[in-house]
């Protein structure tokens, strides 16, 4: 008996030691995605696609359960596919949800183009959405107050958070918990959207957490100088994932690293983290995954995007044959985000207004486009599709030939000019302003005289700018092309344009 309970007392403490104690350290991984507005891949299929995303995914959970896939804001908006209609109702990010749902996206912060969709539609995707949405200083604003945005299913209404926790543990038994805060730039105002400071909100919502968390993070969709503010505000914040600027970047600030992918998941930010509990530190190894076609696509994110990409197929083929024809080669990147065209000429925007003279075999004057018309938020790098026109112009319209006096041209122009950071902004070909005169062909504007000028069509209904319409009597005439002219439809013209280059 004696040297069976000897026997008992040692297997006891065999078992004890064979166990791992809690080493107080534990490692997790987030994978980052922000500013993606296109669910398959682009550039030929050569880069990007949320199947190829969801693969890594996988890859990281296997590698480490303890693994986040977050969005740092800008999905529902702009994207072709938004833009039509199925069962007569826009699409607008309807896409973009189902395959985030599949993808089963831990957490997401508002960008500025989830507030291009009215606050209706914008309802409808929180409330199909499957993950929590955070932003401390977005809400939604009433007539006498201002509330957090909220998801509602089945008539129940909740608030979204201004943050986010999450707990992890591992098999040692070491558990944390992990914070995020999150903040969206007020560059989009919207009469049902208010935007509150986000600074003050960024140090509010990290005070409200600090205390229940081990660690906190960032999850923004604001500029990089912004971000160095927020981690100059909040140094115990060592990384700050963000949004926004749409090409990559790893900015150190004293002892936090602010991280941004590319756009349209060209690239991926993969975060390995190790944190220890008693020197509360975290370590981060980041590393920039380039998305493209090594990566398998995930069989059930693909066939979702499949479905999706026929949709918009069967749309582009009623006005070209071939959506997926290489139709140019780009070598240098031609750049359509939203703040340089709404600013400044572009080269996307001088080659849109080269386009649209070509159409009427450049018997024009010049050429004006509304950069509002240009919604691709991104440049356009590579082989180019004609899809790829369809992003960049996903309204279409006809090519008009306006034949107009010196003196309204002027004002156009002026209105344009003056208009700098907003869609009425002007993109231009054989237009330019030298030394406060304007030159139409290299040749001083005469106020006293008529000029035939090729204008998109949104530009004659008078929305940007407001005395540019048919009932201005200073517009001689309109001529608006017939179905079979490549300027019945702008993207047409940009097609046939790159074509023949």
């Amino acid at each position: 008996m004696k040297n069976f309970n000897t026997i008992l007392i040692l297997l006891s403490f065999s078992i004890l030691f064979s166990c791992k104690k809690d080493d107080h350290k534990i490692e997790f991984t987030f994978l980052q995605l922000n500013d993606v507005y296109e669910i398959a891949p682009i550039q030929g299929g050569k880069f990007g696609g949320m199947a190829r995303v969801e693969t890594l995914h996988q890859q990281l959970l296997q590698e480490n359960k303890n693994t986040l896939l977050v969005m740092a804001g800008d999905f529902l908006n702009p994207s072709l596919l938004g833009t039509l209609k199925v069962d007569n109702e826009r699409v607008l990010g309807k896409q973009m949800i189902e395959v985030m749902n599949a993808m089963k996206f831990d957490v997401v912060a508002f960008g500025n183009h989830e507030f291009d969709l009215s606050q209706k539609d914008l309802q409808n995707r929180i409330n199909e959405s499957h993950f929590p949405w955070i932003s401390a200083n977005v809400k939604l604003a009433s007539k006498n107050d201002t509330i957090s945005f909220f998801k509602e299913i089945e008539g129940k209404k909740t608030p979204l958070k201004e943050y986010f926790i999450k707990e992890f543990s591992d098999k040692d038994g070491t558990k944390i918990k992990v914070g995020f805060i999150s903040v969206c730039i007020p560059s989009n105002p919207k009469d049902y959207v208010a935007y509150e400071n986000m600074f003050v909100k960024a140090r509010n919502s990290y005070k409200i957490i600090k205390d229940s968390v081990n660690v906190v993070f960032g999850l923004t969709h604001v500029k990089i100088v912004n971000d160095k503010r927020i981690a100059q505000l909040l140094p115990n914040i060592p990384l700050i994932m963000g949004g926004h600027e749409h090409t990559n970047m790893a900015v150190p600030v004293g002892n936090s690293i602010i991280t941004k992918a590319d756009a349209n998941a060209k690239t991926a930010y993969i975060h390995r983290i190790s944190y220890d509990k008693k020197s509360k530190k975290a370590t981060i190894k980041s590393e920039l995954k380039e998305i493209n076609d090594a990566l398998q696509e995930d069989t059930i994110v693909g066939e979702i995007v499949e479905k999706w990409q026929d949709i918009l197929n069967e749309n582009i083929k009623k006005i070209i044959k071939n959506p997926n024809e290489i139709i140019h080669t780009a070598t240098i990147d031609l750049d359509g985000r939203d703040t340089p065209i709404r600013s400044e000429q572009t080269n996307l925007g001088e080659l849109i207004t080269k386009s649209m003279s070509y159409s009427f075999d450049n018997q024009v004057d010049c050429a004006l486009v509304n950069g509002g018309s240009i919604r691709i938020d991104d440049v356009l790098q590579g082989e180019i599709m004609a899809v790829d026109i369809f992003r960049v112009l996903p309204y279409g319209g006809a090519i008009l030939k306006v034949n107009l006096k010196g003196r309204l041209l002027k004002k156009v122009l002026d209105y344009g000019n003056l208009a700098l950071g907003t869609g009425a902004y002007l993109q231009r070909f054989n237009a330019e302003k030298v030394r406060e005169k304007w030159m139409i062909k290299n040749k001083e504007l005469d106020i006293t005289k008529s000029y035939t000028v090729a204008f998109s069509d949104y530009l004659l209904k008078g929305f940007d700018i407001p005395f540019l319409n048919d009932q201005n009597k200073e517009v001689n005439y309109i001529y608006t092309p017939n179905p079979d002219e490549i300027a019945f439809d702008i993207r047409k013209a940009v097609i046939s344009y790159l074509k023949e280059k």
